[in-house]
């Protein structure tokens, strides 16, 4: 179940029944013909999908992350690390005024990982909670499936490529062959209109679309991990 479509009665029910929830967090950021809300769309989507059978209520995403290296791709919308932490740190108040005491993260963008950090730290802060963080994309699992498909998985290429990431008027192209892969080393230690002018497209290269099984496979196993996620022993202290 979502959030938005539960009043605040509902909630008051849902937790004093079962006091887990999901936090999806995402990105705002060129995916070169994918919508730029691709991380945003995954974590939520992954969320929903997970949660449904088991009831858990899953908040709207948070759609802006931390994006600096693409700063030069308009459309881009990037956070400062303190900003994205503090706002972070606000809703888990709210959450654990609320009576949700077990808060599932549920990540889809790499940029993100400070995040993790501050879930940790935010369990000494409320000893009353479990936190966990859970990066769906690169979950055990969900990495084996991808590489088993084509190790050129990565930013804005096929493994990001679903039906309900695509644009109607940007198909992917095909080229033959693939996009080489740019030097990734590089792109960590460039400035902004630096990376655009590595990446072009931004694709980090390889294939930019695979077969729409080979999809349903990877996401029914983000989708599991999730929900394992969900299930599996949430440690509290007190």
């Amino acid at each position: 179940m979502q959030i938005r479509d539960m009043n605040w009665m509902d909630v008051e029910r849902q937790v004093a029944a079962d006091d887990r929830c999901i936090l999806p967090i995402g990105s705002t950021e060129q995916h070169a013909q994918l919508s730029l809300c691709v991380d945003a769309i995954l974590a939520e989507k992954v969320s929903v999908d997970a949660a449904e059978p088991l009831g858990i209520p899953v908040y709207p995403v948070m759609p802006y992350g931390l994006a600096p290296y693409f700063a030069a791709y308009p459309g881009t919308v990037t956070l400062r690390v303190e900003t994205l932490l503090a706002v972070v740190r606000d809703i888990i108040a709210s959450l654990a005024r609320t009576g949700f005491r077990r808060i599932l993260i549920v990540n889809g963008h790499g940029g993100n990982a400070p995040v993790g950090a501050l879930a940790t730290e935010l369990l000494l802060d409320h000893p009353d909670l479990s936190i966990k963080f859970h990066n769906w994309w690169n979950a055990p699992r969900t990495v084996a499936k991808v590489q088993e498909i084509d190790p050129s998985g990565s930013h804005a290429n096929w493994m990001e490529n679903f039906a309900w990431t695509r644009l109607a008027h940007a198909p992917a192209p095909n080229p033959d062959p693939p996009k080489p892969t740019p030097d990734l080393g590089s792109l960590k230690a460039a400035a902004p209109e630096k990376v655009r002018a590595l990446l072009g497209d931004g694709a980090f290269g390889g294939d930019y679309q695979k077969p729409d099984a080979d999809m349903d496979a990877v996401w029914q196993i983000g989708v599991q991990e999730v929900r394992e996620a969900l299930e599996n022993p949430w440690p509290i202290r007190s």
